[in-house]
């Protein structure tokens, strides 16, 4: 059973279809792309796996089970995360804090325990505590625990964004232009995070990025988008001589 199946999604924004006939399947542990020029439909897509949007016609299934139109707390819960294009960290809050955000759906102990501090709320939150720091470490970042999270420099923040959606402890971890702003050392770095991911924690990644040099480099295979329509579906040896996705960047006299 595939670890991710988009089925037939479509998007309408009134008269507008912003994605037709979306589907994509993810096996388990694998690191796929979505790619396409600007406007194609890609953080549609995203938008409407994850709960954003709702889905005009077709289904979403996780594991086997289908989550499509179900809210993003719900589809977070059930196995899948994700960052964004444009970062939406707690910008006030420190670095840890914003990673213990996404320890909150694992909370037990209700209102009362939290108010009164019993025995079981600090079991609780020192454990988390513990898992967060693990996950800072792993990223680089542990050193800055108590450093507010706005004030990080772009590359960091966007390893932190990685780290508040792993802390979620999803099945599939979906990054939405994480090379965005990044210098060329960075996107290296990024690059070698990406796959340590994918291998150590177990889990598929689906990435969008504008980078075809770390797109090809990294994903095992790539959807091609263009005017919320697949184009193509294949290796990166397979897209990058690929009439369609060519005419699609270059135009048709390229």
């Amino acid at each position: 059973m595939p670890l991710l199946e988009v089925d037939s999604i479509s998007v309408k924004f009134g008269g507008l279809k912003a994605l037709s006939s979306f589907s994509l399947t993810m096996e388990q542990h694998e690191l796929i792309a979505l790619i396409g020029p600007n406007g194609a439909g890609k953080t549609t897509a995203f938008n409407v796996v994850t709960g954003v949007y709702r889905p005009s016609d077709g289904d979403i299934r996780l594991d086997g089970r289908s989550i499509a139109g179900e809210p993003t707390w719900r589809i977070n819960q059930a196995g899948l995360a994700r960052t964004f294009q444009n970062i939406r960290l707690f910008a006030s809050l420190t670095v840890l804090q914003n990673v213990l955000v996404g320890f909150n759906q694992d909370v037990t102990h209700g209102f009362w325990a939290t108010l009164l501090r019993t025995r079981k709320h600090l079991a609780e939150e020192r454990a988390h505590r513990e898992k967060a720091m693990h996950l800072l470490k792993y990223l680089g970042l542990e050193e800055l625990a108590d450093t507010r999270a706005g004030s990080l420099p772009y590359g960091l923040q966007r390893r932190l964004e990685i780290a508040r959606a792993l802390a979620t402890d999803p099945k599939v971890l979906c990054l939405d232009e994480p090379a965005a702003g990044m210098n060329p050392r960075e996107k290296i770095e990024l690059a070698q995070l990406i796959r340590r991911i994918r291998d150590e924690f177990g889990i598929g990644i689906w990435l969008i990025e504008h980078d075809m040099k770390l797109v090809m480099s990294l994903a095992e295979r790539i959807t091609v988008l263009d005017h919320g329509q697949t184009i193509a579906v294949g290796t990166p040896a397979e897209i990058r001589t690929n009439p369609k996705v060519i005419e699609a960047y270059l135009g048709e006299g390229a």
